[in-house]
């Protein structure tokens, strides 16, 4: 089953270490999730998942995680 991205994630485990604050402001990633609104990747991919078993990691954020390696 396709996972689902609930809401951002503004703070880092439980403690208090804010990504806003730890990230620069300049940083090419905040540009380009300014520009680009990742949601398009559920319609694109919606026909891979099945309806059953476990819940995956959002598509959303696994092509976050591979523009990550660039960077």
């Amino acid at each position: 089953m396709m996972g689902m991205q609930q809401r951002p994630q503004r703070s880092l485990f439980h403690y208090d270490i804010n990504i806003d604050k730890r990230v620069r402001s300049n940083h090419p990633l905040r540009k380009v999730s300014e520009v680009i609104d990742f949601d398009f990747i559920y319609q694109e991919v919606n026909e891979c998942y099945g309806h059953n078993g476990n819940v995956s990691v959002p598509p959303p954020v696994i092509l976050k995680l591979m523009l990550l390696l660039i960077f």
